[in-house]
């Protein structure tokens, strides 16, 4: 995609781009997104075999980035009127009438985002004000220097940080019964392997 030109891009641009770029738009700007890393990938690939574990069969649904979400998307907007489309590392959507064959139209129920170093102040600050104005009930922010998940609520207007965990399990508070292993995602090496 250019990006020369100074315009306001939608999601009837993203439809049209036929690169391979992964970027988001934002209020009709055009944020790139740097490749993920091999940690990233694998964290990524543990939590969405986990997600898809826990939400089989339920009413709920997880999808894995790349996943268009047209956050603000009306009934009656068409392509050219939405110009915020994000990709989150993880979307949970628990009302099926907002999924179609193009991602998920409207707020999504849940999000997780894997922060790296390119987009660790995107991910706590930018997103983070996103996703509370969309009105996602829940956002987990995963760290994997630091190896924990801050886990955020919707009260109102704002989000509310609920829960830093190292491990363990870690239960949504809005998915009921959706409870992740992050010692799964964070395995520690075992006291056989730390003597070697």
């Amino acid at each position: 995609m250019i990006l020369s030109q100074p315009q306001r891009y939608s999601y009837a641009d993203m439809l049209a781009d036929n690169t391979e770029a992964q970027y988001e738009i934002i209020s009709g700007e055009i944020v790139m997104m740097a490749p993920p890393s091999t940690r990233h990938q694998e964290i990524s690939f543990e939590l969405s075999g986990q997600f898809y574990n826990q939400l089989k069969g339920r009413n709920c649904q997880a999808f894995a980035a790349p996943f268009a979400v047209r956050l603000f998307e009306g009934a009656q907007d068409k392509p050219d009127d939405i110009d915020t489309i994000v990709q989150p590392d993880i979307t949970v959507i628990c009302d099926k009438n907002k999924i179609d064959g193009k991602g998920c139209k409207g707020a999504p129920d849940m999000v997780v985002e894997i922060l790296s170093p390119s987009t660790r102040r995107y991910d706590m600050f930018t997103k983070l004000n996103l996703y509370a104005r969309a009105g996602i009930k829940e956002y987990w922010i995963i760290s994997p220097e630091q190896e924990t998940v801050q886990l955020y609520v919707l009260k109102g207007e704002h989000y509310v940080i609920t829960n830093v965990a190292e491990g363990g399990p870690v239960e949504s508070q809005t998915v009921t019964g959706c409870i992740i292993d992050f010692d799964l995602v964070f395995p520690k090496a075992n006291s056989a392997d730390a003597e070697r």
